[in-house]
């Protein structure tokens, strides 16, 4: 087994999709020479043809209205936005064509289409490169939203969102591309891609989070042990549809739940994740359902982008408080 990071992890991913169905193909900015400004499609282009992982112009309304029509032509297309912050031009074709045409056509026309989308902070970034739109999207209906947060599940969960005949947006933490190595045993049985999973048990406190968060809450949780405190961490990995069955089994045998996101806390997917919890789990509750994100603001300059990211001791001080109840 190799160890992999993620980046490494989603080129395999999509290199294996590719080969097993040849109506898959890659179109984005600089996805073809260059390999992606992350290098998650380098080699692919010279392996698979330009027309294959085609380099589109610097017009993301263009790159969807082009995998609409070919979605509609039996093609299955991946379609890379180069920045979070690049997404919206193309807002309206996601949202009034991709989402809505399954149902438009009263289930004749399936939209086969993934959207890859680097998302979050703490690469340094200039202004529209660190954002976290993923509630926008995970508030359309018609659209599967999901977030990897690890090179296994890098691996698996593209091969799979390309396997889907729903619109998937495909959400990966940027900050995470070359951070991490993990093993890959690509002979494995995947999770299921809709499937939120336990990735630290505990007793005390359920930490939810999703994509780069994951990562900074398990680093709270193995501090939060030093204190004698047991937190388990569940990592969400779909936020539409959310796979609640493990949220609720953890947070009824704990009776505390904080979740945790990039993303602004105002109309966050925390706010949804603690609505169902104490719509399902009220009498399991022992504390209010407390949540960490970024501030209400626009991401801020570079310089400062730490103090505004939610961090190890935000978590924390989320954890004390609920168990201060």
């Amino acid at each position: 087994m190799a160890k992999v990071t993620l980046a490494k992890a989603l080129n395999a991913g999509l290199r294996k999709a590719m080969e097993d169905d040849p109506k898959v193909l890659l179109m984005g900015e600089d996805v073809g020479k260059l390999g992606g400004v992350f290098r998650v499609t380098d080699g692919l282009q010279k392996d698979f043809g330009e027309d294959r992982v085609i380099d589109s112009p610097l017009a993301e309304s263009g790159i969807l209205g082009t995998a609409v029509g070919m979605a509609i032509r039996g093609y299955r297309p991946v379609c890379e936005i180069q920045f979070d912050g690049f997404v919206y031009p193309a807002y309206d074709q996601i949202v009034s064509q991709v989402a809505k045409i399954h149902f438009r056509s009263l289930g004749k026309v399936r939209m086969p289409i993934v959207v890859r989308i680097p998302f979050g902070g703490g690469i340094g970034a200039v202004e529209h490169h660190s954002e976290s739109p993923e509630a926008q999207f995970a508030h359309t209906p018609g659209l599967k939203v999901v977030a990897c947060s690890n090179p296994v599940d890098g691996y698996w969960m593209i091969q799979q969102a390309i396997a889907c005949d729903d619109p998937v947006i495909f959400l990966e933490p940027k900050r995470q591309y070359h951070a991490d190595k993990a093993e890959l045993d690509v002979s494995a049985t995947p999770d299921p891609l809709f499937g939120s999973r336990v990735v630290r048990p505990g007793s005390d406190v359920t930490l939810l989070a999703y994509g780069p968060m994951v990562k900074t809450c398990l680093a709270s949780a193995e501090a939060a042990a030093g204190e004698g405190k047991s937190v388990e961490v569940v990592d969400l990995r779909t936020l539409s549809p959310l796979d609640m069955g493990p949220v609720y089994d953890s947070v009824r045998r704990t009776g505390r739940a904080v979740v945790a996101h990039e993303a602004h806390v105002n109309l966050g997917l925390g706010s949804e994740v603690a609505a169902r919890i104490t719509e399902h789990c009220f009498y399991s509750l022992e504390a209010p359902v407390l949540r960490v994100g970024g501030f209400d603001t626009p991401y801020p300059p570079s310089r400062i982008e730490e103090q505004w990211l939610p961090d190890l001791d935000r978590v924390l001080d989320a954890v004390d408080r609920s168990l201060a109840y």
